[in-house]
């Protein structure tokens, strides 16, 4: 199953971002997932995480900045991202996790990558 991010670009410090990563088949229903960032240099971080219950976590530089949430009438779980810092440039991934109805009916728990957007932050 394809996931497409969308949302990311270029955004002056203190400003305002929304990713987005939507599933393309409706047969894919997300209903958990996480956001990760990987910087040059650095290696990848967990940004946000939503389980099955709603409950959420968040990485200790993005709390009460960020946050993450899943659109049902969409298929899409979104991250939205508030005051905006310049160490918050980086390539944002998502991972989804849900129902997958395979074409017989039955239904398997999968989870599925982002392609990535970039997200950079001017000072």
């Amino acid at each position: 199953v394809q996931l497409v991010e969308s949302g990311g670009g270029l955004v002056q410090a203190g400003g305002s971002l929304r990713l987005s990563c939507a599933a393309a088949a409706s047969t894919f229903s997300i209903d958990a997932g996480d956001w990760y960032r990987q910087a040059p240099g650095k290696q990848r971080e967990l940004v946000a995480r939503i389980a099955t219950d709603g409950i959420t976590n968040y990485g200790d530089s993005v709390k009460g900045r960020f946050t993450i949430s899943i659109d049902n009438a969409k298929n899409a779980m979104d991250l939205q991202m508030n005051s905006i810092k310049p160490e918050d440039t980086a390539v944002y991934y998502c991972r989804t996790e849900g129902l997958l109805r395979a074409s017989y009916g039955n239904l398997f728990r999968r989870n599925y990558w982002g392609q990535g957007t970039q997200v950079t932050v001017s000072s």
